[in-house]
């Protein structure tokens, strides 16, 4: 029989007797337990997941729920309310903070902004893959403006475009995120709760941490495993292939992604231009297709002076590891800029390219530019500091290779096409 939870009209706080308390948390446990189930039989990945957490009870400190990586920490009252479906929802919403590691990538950002930020990323994954019901007594943060966004560039918009009293406005967040950078000692730490209650957090040492994200990282592919192909979010899906996947140096990657597009053949119809020197006559290369990409250069307001120059240059690095190549080059924010052909021939003409640019950031602008100009390239490649304004682009219309320099999220990955990091390779 499923406890009635009754509020005081003054104080709106709920009034249960000891014994009705404890029928109470009896009733929300046992709905914890089937909403598990539910996960395993519809979403395996989840519920795989899901039953290696410690379901643990935290009235005393937690007006809702909360996660450590370890445990699901959930408030009886809050749960008590919801279906089974909805309790789902919240299970999976608590897994996914530990999959996309929100709990330790926040670094000094403030708190409260980067935890919505963090609840459009996963509410947002959700929603999207039906896992569950969202809560109808929460106006939970959700909007697909942010599909393949980063928790990092969403903090970056809400920290730029809201103040404290619109985020109030946009949603509410559907649990208590647990502040590991506070108090890394190893003992606990005495938080108050939504509803004014005190009582015990848990805190962890650094190595603590450490075994922490190392646990959730193993359970994460084994889980993942055993849902198999088809059966995990989409980000889960990008996020273990970067764990497991062996990382490339991104000019090796660079070179590969630009050589898949020629098929060599030797020739002695046109000398190679490094032997001109030599005075003999010696072949060249004899492409079915000459290499024909092009480069757009992120120059919105937040890219640097020092960073177009490293951009340039690697521009010229590609033009000499290849004795024929067309190459289309533009600069661009929010529209493109100074679009100009280099050959074998004017190659040399690229010290006198001038930057343009320094407005916003649409990545779009590219796309749009090239269906109106009839650019169809075999390769676009693209050098940015990796902030969107809102999408990366079209992944239909070509093949597309995003070189990301600057970015303090080494794990930041388009969501298509080719992504490396220019940082990752610089020693």
């Amino acid at each position: 029989m499923t406890t009635e939870i009754l509020e005081n009209p003054k104080t709106k706080e709920v009034e249960l007797t000891p014994e009705e308390l404890k029928d109470l948390r009896a009733d929300v446990l046992d709905k914890i337990i089937v909403a598990r189930v539910g996960l395993l039989l519809r979403h395996p990945f989840f519920g795989n997941m899901a039953t290696r957490l410690i379901i643990k009870e935290c009235d005393d400190w937690c007006g809702t729920a909360a996660t450590d990586g370890r445990h699901l920490f959930y408030n009886s009252r809050f749960f008590a309310k919801m279906t089974n479906k909805e309790i789902e929802f919240v299970i999976a919403h608590e897994i996914l903070h530990c999959v996309f590691d929100h709990m330790t990538r926040r670094e000094d950002r403030d708190p409260q902004i980067h935890n919505i930020a963090s609840d459009y990323i996963v509410n947002n994954t959700l929603v999207r893959d039906s896992i569950g019901s969202k809560p109808k007594d929460v106006q939970i943060f959700q909007d697909f403006k942010y599909d393949g966004w980063s928790s990092e560039a969403v903090y970056d918009e809400l920290y730029k475009k809201y103040d404290e009293e619109d985020l109030k406005q946009l949603g509410k967040l559907l649990d208590e995120h647990i502040d590991w950078d506070k108090d890394s000692t190893g003992n606990e730490d005495k938080k108050e709760g939504k509803e004014g209650k005190k009582g015990t957090a848990p805190s962890y040492s650094k190595d603590e941490l450490r075994k922490i994200r190392d646990e959730v990282k193993e359970s994460m592919l084994g889980a993942a495993q055993a849902a198999g192909a088809g059966n995990i979010p989409k980000e889960v899906e990008r996020y273990i292939k970067d764990l497991t996947e062996p990382k490339m140096n991104w000019r090796e990657l660079l070179a590969q992604q630009i050589q898949s597009t020629v098929r060599n053949d030797y020739s002695w119809q046109k000398p190679s231009r490094k032997g001109w020197h030599t005075g003999a006559i010696l072949p060249g290369m004899n492409f079915d297709t000459t290499i024909d990409i092009c480069i757009g250069i992120d120059m919105s307001g937040s890219i640097g002076n020092k960073q177009a120059e490293v951009f340039l240059s690697e521009v010229q690095g590609i033009m000499q590891e290849y004795q024929d190549y067309k190459i289309k080059l533009w600069c661009f924010d929010t529209k493109v800029y100074n679009e100009q052909d280099f050959t074998a021939d004017n190659g040399n003409e690229l010290e006198e390219y001038q930057i343009m640019g320094g407005g916003g950031t649409d990545f779009m602008a590219n796309w749009k530019y090239m269906e109106a100009e009839g650019i169809n390239p075999k390769r676009f490649i693209m050098f940015t500091d990796g902030y969107p304004w809102e999408k990366w682009g079209d992944e239909n219309y070509c093949e597309t290779v995003f070189i990301i320099h600057g970015h303090h999220d080494k794990n930041l990955r388009a969501p298509f096409g080719v992504t490396a990091h220019y940082e990752e390779q610089t020693a």
